[in-house]
């Protein structure tokens, strides 16, 4: 690096602190992305100076991103720097590692954007949780997401990816890389999967995926079973504050992941068995005299995975928005499994409420159209609440902590 390469980055990480810093204290941002914005315009480079000399690990995916993220930093222990808001792009990345020192960093990476942040930051290792469709009205269809991976995992000559065996889609993108710990993890929706990646055949599940092309899913060194994960033949027992076999399957990538950078696996996972909450995800609060439970869902995947794990008792609020950072296309709720709901009563919320009303007369399940002045209900139950993104910083904002 010349001079005047470490004059522009030491400038442009100082006015993303500054800027990010003015952002809390004048109560007009978070801070999480702005001056991140500000540093990439004085130096387009600043995200690669920032990753070196640190040993970095990247989490991508369409669901579970946020919080595998926080697992794998409440793992790795102390002195880890990490984007905990959610802010995936490279402006929230630059504001997340300009913040802290610290040689060991954990960054949450946008599905759209990991090509370029994998090339940028050059991570010793890269999570790849899963593939499934997410704003189709403004995002790229699943398979082309699963090319570009496939393209730059193959460029990545250092990087060992850590990747999700039952996903055909991650298996293909991952299947170009020069090193690949597989993990057989709870995968339950496979509805943007069906053909081969590589021939377009159907492919078979009887009960492990293939097809007859020889595509197939490959043998894996993490497993999780009915109440304990096994890792590269060292066999450790779950017990999670967090919710649903979904989480158990975050939990057995993320200790893979800190496995693969040489953390004690037993450590590891005493510190991620008492995370509760990640950025209000599975947080209780409350709001007036209700005790609610807050869940993130924001596709059809997510909702698939989210539904078994809401408690059996008291009611459950589904809130949608149609908003920019939610997609404005709500048509996505039809693919969604609500027909394990009928038997509870669903009160619907959000600006598509209508909406979620109708799917929800389809699917034979009770609602009621939320009304905020007329409110009824046994208060001694805690209600679940399911939102998609704007939604749920709503009810994250309405609500204040149990």
């Amino acid at each position: 690096m010349t001079t005047i390469s470490r004059w522009r980055l030491g400038v442009a990480v100082a006015l993303v602190r500054l800027v990010n810093e003015a952002s809390r204290r004048s109560g007009r941002g978070t801070g999480t992305v702005v001056g991140g914005t500000v540093g990439l315009a004085i130096d387009p480079s600043v995200l690669d100076g920032l990753s070196r000399g640190r040993t970095t690990i990247l989490v991508s995916g369409t669901n579970g991103k946020t919080t595998t993220t926080a697992m794998v930093a409440a793992g790795w222990g102390d002195e880890v720097v990490t984007n905990d808001s959610g802010s995936n792009m490279p402006a929230g990345l630059v504001a997340a590692l300009a913040s802290a020192p610290g040689s060991a960093a954990v960054l949450e990476a946008d599905e759209g954007w990991l090509a370029e942040i994998l090339a940028r930051t050059r991570p010793a290792v890269v999570v790849l949780l899963n593939l499934s469709r997410d704003q189709l009205d403004r995002a790229n269809e699943v398979r082309q997401l699963a090319s570009r991976w496939r393209e730059a995992l193959a460029d990545a000559a250092d990087v060992l990816v850590v990747a999700n065996a039952n996903d055909p889609l991650v298996v293909f993108a991952a299947e170009s890389a020069r090193s690949v710990m597989w993990c057989d993890v709870p995968t339950p929706w496979l509805a943007d999967a069906w053909s081969c990646p590589h021939c377009t055949r159907a492919l078979v599940r009887d009960p492990t995926w293939h097809c007859t092309c020889g595509f197939a899913r490959p043998l894996a060194l993490t497993t999780v079973l009915d109440d304990r994960l096994s890792i590269d033949g060292v066999v450790l027992p779950l017990n999670l504050d967090l919710p649903g076999r979904f989480n158990e399957g975050n939990a057995a990538m993320a200790l893979t992941a800190l496995h693969a950078v040489g953390v004690d696996l037993h450590g590891a996972l005493s510190r991620i068995n008492v995370v509760s909450e990640v950025a209000g995800r599975f947080a209780l609060r409350r709001w007036g005299p209700y005790t609610l439970r807050l869940h993130l869902a924001k596709n059809p995947a997510g909702f698939d995975a989210l539904l078994p794990s809401l408690a059996r008792d008291g009611e459950i609020w589904v809130a949608i928005n149609a908003r920019e950072a939610d997609g404005r296309d709500p048509s996505w709720l039809y693919d969604v499994p609500f027909e394990t709901l009928r038997g509870r009563l669903v009160r619907c919320w959000g600006d598509r409420r209508l909406d979620l009303a109708t799917r929800l007369d389809y699917a034979g399940v009770s609602f009621a159209i939320a009304n905020e002045t007329a409110m009824t209900g046994r208060v001694s139950d805690v209600v679940s609440v399911v939102a998609n993104y704007t939604a749920f910083r709503e009810w994250l904002t309405r609500t204040r902590p149990c």
